[in-house]
């Protein structure tokens, strides 16, 4: 009998908070359009959007604000978010709706779960990691999501020359990071020093990293190229 593997280490805590009206609508209604339900089968990407075009991976998007702006300001990508909150993905859902932003699609799964089975090998152009849970306190580092195991399955799925885009407003997870990517043999960092990189314009300046800068908190940025 083949044994399956159990993940008992995740990188966040699944705290639900309560939908607002909107939010629970937004699911019910726009669900069908625009989410993508959890299997353990290979996602057709020409088929999900009904197009053939650079596809660009974001995990943990959040309340979803940033990603919505940037599927909008690109409109010839294909954007996938996912993102475990059921609230951030309601609130998603009504932006995309909104905005008329048809190059967005949104999963509300594990991450690691759907790039084990869901996102083919070889098929992404980009991946986003924005602001993911630092778990400062050293006894829960074991929980960041940026760990060698996580680069490799990465690795396996953007495409040779594919960017995996990094950011965090804590200084010791950037450094945890940093050093993770830079000891990998499947990603060069596209840093001039092999350390972080000015914030690159398609990126968009969350509210929360707005409070941040007034506040004289630091963003690292990093840009890794798979190899």
């Amino acid at each position: 009998m083949i044994e399956k593997h159990i993940r008992t280490i995740r990188s966040f805590v699944k705290r639900e908070g309560r939908l607002t009206q909107g939010q629970q609508q937004a699911l019910e209604t726009q669900w069908p359009k625009y989410g993508v339900d959890y299997t353990e089968h290979n996602l057709d990407f020409h088929k999900l959007f009904g197009r053939k075009a650079e596809t660009v991976l974001e995990i943990g998007f959040g309340n979803g604000d940033s990603l919505c702006e940037m599927a909008q300001s690109s409109p010839e990508k294909n954007y996938l978010g996912i993102e475990v909150h059921r609230p951030g993905v309601g609130r998603l859902l009504n932006s995309i709706q909104a905005a008329g932003c048809e190059n967005l699609r949104v999963s509300n799964q594990d991450a690691i779960d759907v790039l084990e089975h869901q996102i083919p090998d070889s098929s992404l152009d980009r991946v986003q990691l924005f602001f993911p849970d630092p778990w400062h306190k050293k006894k829960h580092n074991k929980r960041r999501i940026v760990q060698e195991k996580f680069i490799e399955q990465l690795a396996k799925k953007l495409k040779t020359g594919g960017i995996f885009h990094l950011a965090t407003d804590w200084e010791d997870y950037a450094q945890h990071m940093l050093s993770v990517l830079n000891a990998s043999e499947l990603f060069e960092n596209l840093s001039e020093g092999n350390t972080f990189v000015p914030k690159p314009a398609e990126r968009p300046t969350t509210k929360f990293e707005k409070r941040g800068q007034r506040l004289g908190h630091g963003v690292w940025d990093l840009l890794f190229q798979k190899k």
